[in-house]
């Protein structure tokens, strides 16, 4: 049977440029995407994000571990059930709704983020 809260790839061009590393590319293509649910429940394992414009997408379920993250402003981005465990977050704003708490507990281990 197959666990619907499992990271997904997917096929989308916005995806597919994070996915391969393309910060660049994907940060002018978003412009004119106007779907910001699109990155919601997939995988980013492992990947290096820095410099990715990611405000506003929703990234709900998302899976983070060992992701960098440096520097990224999440402020706007709904993480509601993303994990983070071993991301790299120094100097990453995330919404005022997590607390620090709940942003170590998911870095140290995996635990879904919880809005309060």
């Amino acid at each position: 049977m197959e666990n619907d809260n499992q990271p997904k790839n997917s096929a989308h061009p916005l995806y597919m440029l994070l996915h391969s590393e393309e910060i660049e590319e994907f940060n002018t293509q978003r412009e004119i995407h106007d779907d910001f649910s699109v990155l919601k429940g997939l995988d980013f394992r492992g990947l290096d994000l820095r410099g990715a414009e990611l405000n506003g997408f929703d990234l709900s379920d998302g899976y983070f571990r060992q992701t960098d993250l440096r520097g990224l402003d999440l402020r706007t981005c709904n993480l509601q059930g993303a994990s983070l465990r071993s991301a790299k977050i120094s100097g990453t704003y995330f919404p005022d709704e997590l607390s620090p708490d709940e942003i170590l507990m998911s870095l140290n281990h995996g635990t879904r983020l919880r809005y309060r």
